[in-house]
């Protein structure tokens, strides 16, 4: 099962296993991993789990979509390139080992 580790924006560091399919953004609410809401459930209708993808791995995400880049211009943290939401990043195993940041704030 691939990991992805959520850095809360204090530095905190939760490791999660995730079944290949699920997003990031259902584990860490299911986990209660600080800084990561999810106030829309997971329908690409807010922001609240807006995170900075670490460059690593941000190359082997597919694109945002025009949707999600709609989204991401109205989050609450500045956006950086790598900023994505949650609810976008599906694992798979060639995401092991992913790490995510999450912004000062989401709301």
């Amino acid at each position: 099962m691939p990991r992805v580790t959520c850095v809360s924006h204090d530095g905190h560091r939760t490791t999660l296993d995730v079944a290949v399919g699920n997003t990031v953004m259902m584990a860490a609410v299911f986990s209660n991993v600080r800084g990561i809401e999810g106030a829309c459930g997971g329908f690409l209708s807010c922001a609240t789990c807006h995170v900075y993808v670490d460059e690593a791995f941000a190359a082997r995400l597919p694109p945002p979509t025009a949707e999600e880049k709609k989204m991401l211009a109205q989050a609450a943290s500045p956006r950086r390139p790598t900023s994505r939401l949650s609810c976008q990043i599906e694992m798979t195993d060639a995401l092991d080992g992913l790490v995510v940041r999450m912004p000062p704030r989401q709301a």
